[in-house]
């Protein structure tokens, strides 16, 4: 994703607080004169403009927006939208939130304590392409912290079932027919599952499933 700022362009921005959604809607329009701008408030209105337009070319999201789910949304998003750049807009702005945020595949972290210069720059590096957190980088120690303990608990029972499935060596098809759902279901389900533990393929996923086995000594969730 690469727009220049002379380009026709659709923002969305979901946040549930009015007044910080009206004071950004009117800076994003005085900067970004070709913009169409659209407001969500809770996670079904989001859902809703994200079907309605998928060609948005950038979503500006809030943490705790009304219906949100942690981390899981941006990854929903993530998968469901891979063209959609999405930048973090959040009162929280230690670095493991925001690692964790970029690490699940966000394009930029805004914390709202940002200057509205700097939050404009931020938004047009991200339109550019480029990823942009608040310190340039993603600190070390807020990496180590996302263990494979985190990883494997941010898998639904259903996902949770097919990487264990996986570990059995099951193919898509067989593990289709076991649980009664198609075979792109599954591959859907795969990679979500991927794109949460923060690996390529299923045998790097096992690997993940394998070090928490190894350190809880037996596996349940």
């Amino acid at each position: 994703m690469s727009i220049t700022m002379n380009d026709s362009m659709k923002i969305i921005l979901a946040d549930d607080h009015p007044l910080f959604r009206q004071a950004l809607t009117i800076t994003l329009k005085a900067n970004f004169s070709n913009a169409e701008i659209f407001e969500a408030q809770t996670i079904p209105e989001l859902e809703q403009i994200l079907a309605n337009r998928q060609g948005a070319d950038l979503l500006l999201l809030d943490l705790d927006i009304p219906g949100a789910q942690g981390f899981n949304n941006l990854i929903s998003i993530r998968c469901s939208y891979p063209d959609l750049g999405v930048v973090i807009i959040s009162g929280y702005e230690d670095k493991e939130t925001i690692y964790k945020a970029m690490s699940h595949g966000a394009a930029g972290f805004i914390p709202k304590s940002t200057s509205v210069p700097i939050m404009l720059l931020a938004i047009k590096e991200v339109l550019k392409g480029k990823l942009w957190t608040p310190d340039g980088e993603f600190n070390a120690k807020a990496q180590q912290s996302i263990t494979a303990d985190d990883k494997i608990a941010s898998l639904t029972p259903k996902q949770h079932k097919i990487l264990l499935m996986f570990s059995e060596g099951l193919l898509n098809k067989q593990i289709a027919y076991d649980l009664g759902l198609s075979e792109s279901t599954i591959k859907s389900h795969a990679s979500t599952i991927f794109l949460k533990l923060g690996v390529r393929n299923r045998t790097q996923a096992v690997i993940v499933l394998n070090e928490v086995k190894l350190n809880q000594g037996s596996f349940g969730h």
